[in-house]
């Protein structure tokens, strides 16, 4: 048995003995088993899987941290929501809202880049002006 503890910033979702775990990291999914190497690596988002007395149950799981040593399992992450208590409908509405909040916040970056490089080129264009009407070709003269 493996002693594993899933913590979310506001509450310990689980803490108690499994037979293994399975979580998504960066690189991909791993199992945990009795006697594997210790590790720290970063938890993606996904579905945490962990078997229990035969039984298995499924965790949707955010961003976070994974640490294996020899005393268990530490899963932390933002969130830890048991798969069977989350209602589709609500789950994908609020993946539509996250969709548009993003694409507004893409615009609004893109927006922010085009305006900036309009200042870049306006300065670099300032600078030659000042520059040949000062009639220096040392740009150290210059200012902005």
């Amino acid at each position: 048995m493996i002693h594993l503890q899933i913590i979310t910033p506001e509450s310990t979702v689980f803490d108690g003995n499994v037979e293994w775990v399975t979580l998504p990291t960066a690189d991909g999914e791993i199992t945990v088993l009795q006697g594997h190497v210790p590790v720290i690596t970063t938890l993606a988002p996904g579905a945490a899987v962990v078997r229990c007395d035969g039984a298995e149950t499924v965790y949707a799981v955010s961003k976070g941290v994974i640490e294996i040593d020899e005393k268990g399992v530490n899963l932390l992450s933002d969130i830890a929501d048991r798969a069977d208590t989350l209602e589709e409908s609500a789950v994908e509405i609020a993946r539509e809202a996250a969709e548009k909040l993003m694409s507004e916040k893409r615009a609004i970056a893109e927006a922010f880049a085009e305006a900036t490089a309009i200042f870049e080129r306006e300065l670099a264009r300032l600078r030659t002006v000042r520059r040949h009407r000062a009639g220096r070709s040392s740009p150290h003269t210059l200012s902005s």
